[in-house]
């Protein structure tokens, strides 16, 4: 298939990779031209402008937004909508925007006839690679019509064991690493909760390694001190353990280039999903006690930093390229 992508950053344009490889034509813009020369090199076709995509894809065009959430993506789908789109056209937005923004969106593109699809999308600075794992939402005739660009993009069934009890009745997308969730809004939802939950996931590991610290300082009377090698702890417990997880594996990366984490200072930042995840909740008076402390434990880490605020910032590093926010 052809597709434009909006938007080279850290995921934008190893979706761009990803799909080239796959057989997909790619027409790539961004306003950072480097990027776009670069992606040129790997076998896309360089636009110059908004406009200038539109010149270059088929009929329908189909456009991926991959952009920060917010003003960025709304500006560039209102001027997409604008200038370039026709009835039948469809849009994608890839990036982590607010579920509420893409059923008003799609509301207002679908009266001009166009079809609004939003994919959370997860996998970081690794999806080109392993692939990426997504949630998507959209009317049931559009998402299917973009399949082969979804296949294309997820991990597939790999190496992961089926799960014993489930039916051959069931959707073999997700076994391969994406759904179609429902309408629109529906996989950025998804997508939110999922990120919820990794805020907890995180803040588990984070709390446990620093349990694990506590017992390595040099104030603990001997008996009591048990200088614990954080690197190996990391690494049996990726073997065998029931907490092994990519998570622990990326800790047992950072933690065997240095148990200190010194390249980190533990200021943990926090993304819109989190914070969203949590007023869902409120909104449905679903209690959420894992997930709400762990949002919180970031916003204290930005006062009073600890040896797992650094195990935070090191984990969000490995997955997504994620920096910590400047003291």
């Amino acid at each position: 298939m052809k597709i434009g992508i909006i938007g080279l950053g850290r995921m934008g344009g190893n979706i761009a990779r990803r799909l080239i490889r796959g057989g997909h034509e790619v027409v790539a813009w961004d306003r950072n031209a480097d990027a776009v020369k670069e992606l040129k090199g790997d076998g896309a076709i360089a636009a110059e402008s908004l406009a200038d995509i539109k010149s270059k894809l088929g009929t329908p065009a189909i456009y991926w937004v991959m952009l920060p959430a917010g003003a960025p993506t709304e500006e560039t789908i209102e001027a997409l909508c604008a200038e370039d789109c026709a009835e039948g056209d469809i849009i994608i937005d890839g990036g982590n925007t607010f579920w509420k923004d893409d059923v008003r969106r799609a509301k207002t593109l679908a009266e001009k006839g166009v079809h609004y699809v939003d994919v959370g999308t997860s996998g970081g600075v690794w999806g080109l690679e392993r692939g990426y794992c997504m949630m998507i939402g959209g009317d049931k005739a559009t998402v299917d019509l973009l399949d082969p660009i979804f296949d294309t993009l997820a991990p597939g069934v790999g190496s992961v064991p089926r799960t014993p009890t489930r039916g051959e009745e069931c959707d073999p997308r997700a076994e391969k690493g994406y759904i179609h969730a429902g309408r629109a809004g529906a996989g950025h939802f998804v997508k939110m909760v999922h990120n919820g939950i990794e805020y907890g996931l995180m803040q588990a590991y984070a709390e446990g390694f620093d349990v694990l610290w506590g017992r390595n300082v040099d104030h603990l009377p001997e008996e009591e001190r048990f200088e614990f090698n954080m690197a190996e702890v990391a690494e049996v417990w990726r073997r065998g353990s029931v907490i092994s997880s990519w998570l622990l594996d990326l800790t047992a990366s950072a933690l065997a280039q240095d148990q200190k984490l010194s390249q980190f200072s533990g200021k943990v930042a926090d993304s819109g999903e989190g914070r969203w995840t949590i007023d869902a909740a409120m909104e449905q008076a679903t209690p959420v006690a894992v997930l709400t402390t762990a949002l919180f434990a970031r916003y204290r880490s930005r006062i009073d930093d600890m040896y797992g605020d650094k195990l935070l910032s090191a984990m969000r590093f490995g997955f997504g390229g994620h920096v910590e926010i400047p003291q």
